[in-house]
Order: structure tokens, then sequence, then C-alpha cells
């Protein structure tokens, strides 16, 4: 039976704070609107004090949240792809056939990331906690794409094709969109470059 699991984002404990004892669902409100801000506005150049100033509440409330700025980033960051991933597993889950879930998954995937800014790809990328949590989310990604492959090869839908060898190329572009590489040679957003992969990967192979 096909596995519709996929690992394609964080799924560590260390995730969002834990929120517990009085107050517990005012600061889950908070740091729900910290990782919207983050989103659209990105983060390296926001200090503690502008990011209590925009979402209107103290920095003690914020060390409430995580220590430090670097920690309360890497949470946020932990919780935008874990959120994801539910969307994800949740479109994945109602496609049938490898060509259709191949697609469903990349296209789902580029779904969640276009509405998040530049900005924010750009500092994530530049800040090696979170980068680390996006690469490992990536390569976790390009790990389900291969076992995709893999069934609709068994499967007879997919060319016959060397599956490590179009595995290690899709994996090596989806680093690259991780690491705005490809951005910036293309002007591609990273939801557009998914959108992409998914049409070439298709287009390859499907049997004619």
């Amino acid at each position: 039976m096909a596995r519709h699991t996929v690992r394609v984002i964080e799924t560590s404990a260390a995730g969002a704070p834990k929120l517990t004892g009085r107050g517990a669902a005012r600061r889950s409100a908070l740091f729900e609107e910290l990782v919207a801000l983050l989103v659209d506005e990105g983060f390296a150049r926001l200090t503690l004090d502008d990011l209590a100033a925009r979402l209107h509440c103290s920095k003690r409330t914020l060390y409430g949240l995580a220590g430090s700025k670097e920690q309360l980033v890497r949470a946020a960051v932990v919780h935008f792809f874990r959120r994801a991933t539910a969307r994800v597993e949740a479109v994945l889950a109602a496609a049938t056939g490898p060509a259709e879930r191949l697609a469903a998954y990349l296209r789902a995937v580029s779904a969640e990331l276009a509405p998040v800014s530049p900005r924010f790809f750009d500092d994530v990328a530049a800040f090696e906690p979170a980068a680390e949590v996006y690469e490992r989310n990536t390569r976790a990604a390009a790990g389900r794409v291969k076992e995709i492959i893999e069934e609709g090869v068994r499967a007879g839908v997919f060319r016959e094709v060397h599956v490590a060898f179009a595995a290690d190329i899709i994996a090596s572009v989806m680093v690259r969109i991780q690491r705005r590489q490809v951005a910036s040679a293309t002007g591609l957003a990273d939801a557009e470059a998914y959108d992409q992969l998914a049409e070439l990967l298709l287009s390859g192979l499907r049997r004619a």
C-alpha cells in the first residue's frame, strides 16, 4: 500500500513554545501574530523593541515566549513549516496515483510558499539556525519525491529512469531553491520554482 505520510516539513517537538498556565491563549495568539509578521516582513532588520511595538506587547511578554530574539525566530520558522506540513499532507492524502501525487505534493508545497515574502526567505537563508530547519525539510521533501518516483516506475506509470540519479538531481534543485540560488539566477520565487519543477518532472517522467 502506498504511504501518504509526508515528512516535507519540520515535525520536531522544538516548534512553537509550550504555552501553559494563565494567559496561555493570549500568548498563543501573540505567537501566531509574530509568525505572520515575520513571514510578511522578514526578521533580520527587526529588533525585539520593534517586535514588541508592532505586536503591541512588552519585551517581557516576548521573553515569555523565548529567551532571545534568535530563539524566537527559530521557533517561528519551525512553527511555519510544521503548520504548512499539515496542509500539504491533507492535499496529498486526497491524491491517488503516482503522477497525481507527485503533482499534488510539489504544488501543495508551492502553494504554502507562495504567500511568503522574499525578505523572509532571504533572512532564513542568512540565519544559520533557521536555514538548517529549511534545509532539513527540503532534503526530507527530496526524499519523498524519490519515493513517489519509485512507486510510479514500479507501477509502470513513469518511464524507466535511474531513480537514484533523478533523485540526486531533484535534491540538488530543491537545495538550490532553499539556498536562494535559484531566485538569484532566475528571478523565480521559491513557490514559482516548485511549480516549474513539477512541470519538468511530470513532462519527463510520464510515459508517452
